[in-house]
């Protein structure tokens, strides 16, 4: 239980947990699959370490460029990443942890945001737009270009 607004999200993969933690350790796997459809990314900086900084632009298929910063806070190899975001807009916190299910992964994506009367119009949105960010995690899995 949280005082927080939580948007879980959650996938059956069809890959084993270290290779789901090696999508999203991997700087040139994670900017094939990392947000909704239609975005690119580029990454600028990406220490993957607790307390290392990461950020990336991601660019909407009408060319509109968002540049976003994140500190990894909490990493365990082949298990969970905690990532706080810090901009553009909105701060929160999002967790993913990696359990072993048969055919491959269950991954929980969680995200947790102050719970503002914005933050409450758009969960709807950010609850599709993950669907969509671990939509195309799954092709990259599948050998698939997002």
């Amino acid at each position: 239980m949280t005082d927080k607004l939580e948007i879980l999200n959650e996938r059956l993969l069809p890959a084993d947990p270290s290779a789901v933690f090696n999508a999203i350790a991997d700087p040139k796997l994670l900017a094939l699959w990392w947000g909704p459809h239609g975005f690119t990314n580029r990454i600028d900086e990406f220490d993957f370490r607790a307390g290392g900084d990461w950020r990336v632009t991601m660019t909407s298929s009408d060319g509109t460029d968002f540049a976003n910063r994140w500190t990894f806070q909490e990493i365990e190899p082949g298990r969970r990443v905690v990532a706080l975001h810090h901009e553009p807009m909105h701060v929160f916190t999002l967790e993913m942890t990696f359990e072993g299910a048969e055919p491959g992964t269950r991954l929980k994506w969680r995200m947790l945001f102050e719970p503002t009367e914005e933050n409450r119009e758009i969960q709807k949105f950010i609850h599709a737009a993950n669907d969509q960010n671990l939509e195309r995690l799954e092709q990259v899995l599948q050998g698939g270009n997002q």
